[in-house]
């Protein structure tokens, strides 16, 4: 399940080479007004006034690194788009009866949340097999946006990686599956980290499909670190962090 975007093809594609009747759900990204008043009812129009700030210098700066991004693609062999023969079916959100009537077509063994919406209780309840969510950042220590990047802006580039994690009624908050961590390559940025972190987390998420299609899944992974929820930095934030850590 997904709403498309380079960095979940590359997830989706790893998978298709092993599972190849693999079944790809695409629903609508959500609107842009909408994701933002959801967010200003949480933080407040000024903090997320700043984090639009930083998302429009992203959007700016992938088209200035264009180049560079290609580069990771072709290193490490990455296939960002759909493939022509995969299988996929169109929707409007993963929070609907049109996605629960798809499953009834489909009676998945499991299902993989790579870059979608967060999914409601109620849909969660109504579905018998394990979901997981690929997260791009380490949790419980870095749930929500952006994981890699405030892992390197709090020093703590140790828990520079991604998740796999069962799906609950949290934010990235359900049960630890697996968990790869790499190193940000020389010259990476907030623009590429998704990159770097997807391109290490494919055979973690091979492997943790394997596991929920097999056996029951049992999270393996023990944290008393402190959970938190991340946002996109505010471009105050982006700017400071960058000027005095040389984070970027």
């Amino acid at each position: 399940m997904t709403a498309g975007g380079p960095h979940p093809w590359i997830i989706i594609n790893a998978l298709k080479q092993t599972f190849p009747n693999l079944k790809v759900v695409v629903e609508e990204p959500e609107g842009r007004m909408a994701f933002l008043r959801r967010r200003a009812r949480r933080l407040g129009w000024v903090a997320v006034l700043g984090q639009f700030a930083t998302m429009m210098v992203i959007r700016a700066g992938k088209l200035v690194l264009a180049g560079r991004i290609r580069r990771i693609i072709a290193s490490d062999g990455l296939m960002t788009s759909p493939s022509p023969d995969q299988q996929m079916v169109k929707l409007g959100s993963v929070n609907s009866d049109a996605f629960l009537s798809i499953l009834d077509d489909i009676k998945p063994a499991a299902i993989l949340l790579v870059g979608c919406r967060m999914m409601a209780a109620k849909t969660l309840a109504r579905i018998s097999c394990p979901v997981l969510n690929y997260h791009a950042g380490i949790t419980p220590q870095y749930r929500g946006m952006n994981g890699g990047y405030w892992a390197l802006a709090t020093g703590d580039g140790g828990n520079f990686g991604s998740t796999v994690h069962l799906v609950d009624p949290g934010v990235d908050t359900g049960p630890v599956i697996a968990q790869v961590r790499c190193a940000p390559r020389d010259g990476d940025t907030i623009m590429t980290y998704a990159y770097t972190q997807a391109a290490a987390s494919r055979q973690m998420c091979v492997d943790a499909l394997i596991l929920a299609t097999t056996r029951p899944l049992v999270s393996n992974v023990q944290s008393e670190a402190i959970s938190r929820q991340w946002y996109h930095p505010s471009l105050w934030q982006y700017l400071r962090t960058g000027m005095s850590k040389g984070v970027w």
